[in-house]
């Protein structure tokens, strides 16, 4: 209990002060986490953050019931075909650029590039929305840019799922035949998506029961928390599962806005803990050792989406100011990638903690960057000021 309060005081403050100086509030939680942890002050001990895996594990779960809510059927059809192959292509190109530069050029792990890759493909909204609202951005640009980051993450965590059974596979030494690398993800992912598909239904049938948002809150939770637990029992996909049970949610429930603003009212603290949690987490004794691959990871995954997102919306005939810069406004990363990170951490200890540095120092770097180039990108296209 003791050290929960320390990494919620310690996060708080260095949000604050992230904040002060203009940068993103996660920059400053994990910063707060490397003080506090095993790394500078050791306030936080490596025995301590182990111990709190359940948390990360809860954060995860809610992050990926918010993501389903992408999912809704009417706002698919109204994004139209243009955006999803704009998101697939973005997100597959920077897939490609970050495995042939860890695999290829640096010589790491198929397990380790497969999943570097898949994280890569993670963008974080809300620097570039900052941008968007404090400069009343509107246009093409803004339209394709909100949709597109929309779909991301959701596209992120198919990826990871079908990367992390590849790689368990991979690291356990059994042969990669054809067979297997079509087989056991596509159950791990079909069985994980079934189970969030009943768990979300059961909410929904049992919704009208509730007679207060207390309540609503309370079997939302429970219904989330159950069906992760299921999900890794069974060495299925937490994150998809709790996806599909945010997807079931949208769909079927005409007050879905009212639940999903439930969950966010939690949210906040939950968050705040984890990120910071995940900064105690950095191995800065890694850095020395991941210092060119680490920037062959930003500089790849940068290219990966600029260029992925040019070559969509050529594909698709969007306007020029959306195939010239609508990759500097994807290049953000912070919460999902975290989230990702700390799983591989957990669960592949052979490759887990150098590719947790690698994402850890990406993020900072991607989230103090990233409403720059937001910037550069929205003036350039003329969109500043348009909105009424």
């Amino acid at each position: 209990m003791l050290y929960i309060g320390i990494l919620i005081v310690s996060g708080m403050i260095g949000g604050k002060l992230a904040r002060l100086l203009k940068a993103p509030s996660v920059t400053g939680y994990l910063l707060s986490g490397i003080i506090v942890g095993p790394a500078v002050l050791n306030v936080v001990t490596t025995d301590t953050l182990n111990s709190m895996g359940w948390f990360s594990n809860l954060a995860l779960a809610l992050i990926a019931f918010d993501i389903g809510a992408v999912f809704n059927l009417k706002n698919i059809k109204k994004l139209g075909k243009k955006v999803f192959i704009i998101s697939i292509f973005e997100a597959g190109v920077a897939f490609i650029f970050v495995f042939i530069a860890t695999f290829y050029l640096f010589k790491m792990s198929f397990a380790f590039s497969l999943m570097i890759a898949a994280i890569s493909c993670a963008t974080a909204p809300a620097a570039t929305i900052m941008v968007i609202n404090q400069y009343r951005a509107d246009g093409p640009l803004v339209k394709t840019l909100l949709t597109v980051v929309a779909l991301d993450d959701a596209i992120c965590i198919i990826l990871f799922g079908i990367s992390f059974s590849l790689s368990k596979t991979a690291i356990s030494g059994e042969s990669l035949s054809l067979l297997n690398m079509i087989s056991t993800p596509l159950y791990e992912i079909s069985v994980s998506l079934l189970l969030g598909c009943v768990a979300g239904i059961i909410f929904c049938l049992s919704h009208k029961h509730f007679k207060s948002d207390d309540e609503t809150l309370i079997a939302l939770l429970g219904t989330v928390i159950v069906a992760a637990g299921v999900a890794m029992k069974f060495s299925l996909s937490p994150l998809l599962t709790c996806m599909m049970v945010g997807a079931m949610v949208a769909n079927l429930l005409g007050d879905r806005k009212r639940i999903f603003h439930l969950g966010e009212r939690f949210c906040p603290p939950i968050f705040l803990i984890f990120f910071t949690i995940a900064g105690a987490t950095l191995h800065l004794n890694e850095l020395a050792h991941v210092g060119l691959l680490g920037v062959a990871y930003v500089v790849a995954r940068s290219l990966g989406k600029i260029i992925g997102s040019a070559i969509g919306a050529k594909l698709t005939s969007s306007p020029r100011v959306v195939s010239s810069y609508l990759g500097l406004g994807l290049l953000p990363q912070a919460g999902v990638a975290i989230g990702l990170s700390s799983i591989v951490n957990s669960s592949l200890p052979s490759i887990g903690p150098k590719l947790m540095t690698i994402i850890l120092g990406g993020v900072v770097f991607f989230e103090i960057i990233g409403p720059f180039s937001a910037k550069f990108a929205l003036h350039n296209a003329g969109e500043m000021g348009k909105r009424e």
